[in-house]
């Protein structure tokens, strides 16, 4: 049990039988009336994000969360395998808790969070930013570098990106994963 004035970016919580990681949080301490923490939470399993109110001193119960770094391995139909680095151990993770999983390479090394207690599965995080190879867009032409005009393009994952028009086939690309965007070009 942790109280509500600990609460930090990071820190999951079980509250109503669900797990929720505070995103954000700021201690506020009114004019008249008891000091409180205001706090966004996201929801571990939908990623649903809420807005919570805890006064302070209220008791919260905390989750003991582990990262541990896992190599992707192979795509099976139904889930994702991945083993440990250290143990080689295999596990199989479902579709829907992987974040970024449009971008996922073999042989790419991720973060496997999960509760400590229960060793249950909580998300995967795919690097924020990766570079992959441009395998099929439309050619760019010559002097298309003044506008902000956007095309579309497939990298070796499978994803389609939006690239700006000087992007060609066999280029590398960096991508932030969070939302599927172009960063910029990778020079070799």
């Amino acid at each position: 049990m942790i109280n509500a004035q600990d609460i930090k970016i990071g820190t999951c919580i079980r509250m109503d039988g669900k797990l929720y990681f505070c995103i954000d949080f700021l201690h506020v301490k009114p004019g008249k009336g008891n000091t409180f923490m205001r706090t966004k939470l996201k929801d571990v399993v939908n990623g649903y994000v809420i807005e919570r109110r805890f006064n302070i001193g209220e008791r919260l119960e905390d989750v003991r969360v582990e990262r541990r770094q896992y190599q992707y391995l192979y795509h099976d139909g139904m889930n994702y395998q991945f083993m440990h680095q250290e143990t080689f151990d295999q596990i199989p993770i479902a579709h829907d808790l992987i974040n970024g999983v449009d971008f996922l390479l073999e042989g790419m090394v991720v973060d496997v969070v999960s509760d400590a207690s229960t060793e249950t599965v909580l998300y995967v995080d795919v690097p924020i930013k990766v570079r992959q190879k441009v395998t099929y867009t439309e050619p760019g032409l010559r002097g298309d570098t003044a506008t902000n005009t956007l095309k579309p393009a497939t990298v070796e994952s499978g994803a389609t990106v939006r690239v700006p028009l000087f992007i060609n086939e066999g280029e590398t690309i960096e991508i932030d994963t969070r939302d599927g965007s172009y960063v910029g070009r990778v020079k070799a």
